[in-house]
């Protein structure tokens, strides 16, 4: 059995080697949000731990056992995130804080209740794998949508939860996991992007384009105006 603290650190080292080739003491300070001192204690302890290695000039990268850890607590994250969403109607900008507070007390029989119940999912309310039991993760192939160009259509994927406001923005346009939607127009210079949701047009900032990811990616690129 693991501190909450250790394990929050071995999940977000995984969650920055997703998006990093290699995972700094800064940035795993700055994304804890903690000293970069607090960090580097943390790093040694797991690494007395053997949950990672940490070489200089080369990073921390998560051992067999330190991934395992952390995929389970991920596993319940978003198991309970799909929960709180499907099950008790919490709104989809709320249940990752909740989640937060119960990835690190669920038990494994609770745990297989809630897989139970949900129909053993794969995709929790943002459309982020959960990681099976054995530790599997099944990833979408999928682009930010402020990559896409007018004519291009896809399905939204999956919607990053790090910002309620982001996710209270694109809900209002419909933006959930599996709506289709259709590029209109994009405006030069990082300008916002004209999309089609269903019937309904809607004007969608670049910024939070690029937190919006899209897989089966049809037509033909066309010009931005």
């Amino acid at each position: 059995m693991y501190t909450e603290s250790i394990e929050n650190y071995l999940k977000t080292i995984y969650e920055i080697q997703k998006e990093s080739e290699k995972v700094t003491t800064n940035s795993i300070s700055e994304k804890l949000g903690v000293a970069p001192a607090s960090v580097t204690s943390m790093m040694k302890k797991l690494s007395e731990k053997k949950l990672i290695t940490h070489k200089r000039y080369q990073g921390v990268k998560l051992t067999g056992p330190g991934k395992k850890i952390a995929l389970e607590v991920i596993r319940h994250h978003r198991l309970v995130e799909l929960y709180l969403a499907e099950a008790l109607g919490v709104p989809w900008d709320q249940v990752h804080d909740e989640a937060e507070k119960w990835e690190h007390v669920l038990s494994e029989d609770l745990e297989d209740r809630m897989d139970k119940v949900l129909g053993y999912p794969t995709r929790d309310p943002h459309g982020s794998p959960i990681p099976s039991r054995d530790g599997t993760v099944i990833e979408l192939e999928s682009i930010p949508l402020v990559e896409l160009q007018p004519g291009q259509s896809g399905v939204i994927a999956e919607v990053s939860d790090h910002d309620p406001d982001l996710l209270r923005y694109v809900g209002k346009m419909g933006l959930y996991p599996m709506t289709k939607i259709e590029v209109l127009s994009v405006e030069p210079f990082s300008g916002p992007i004209t999309i089609k949701v269903e019937d309904a047009s809607h004007i969608l900032g670049s910024e939070a384009a690029q937190y919006v990811f899209v897989s089966d990616v049809e037509g033909e690129r066309g010009e931005a105006s």
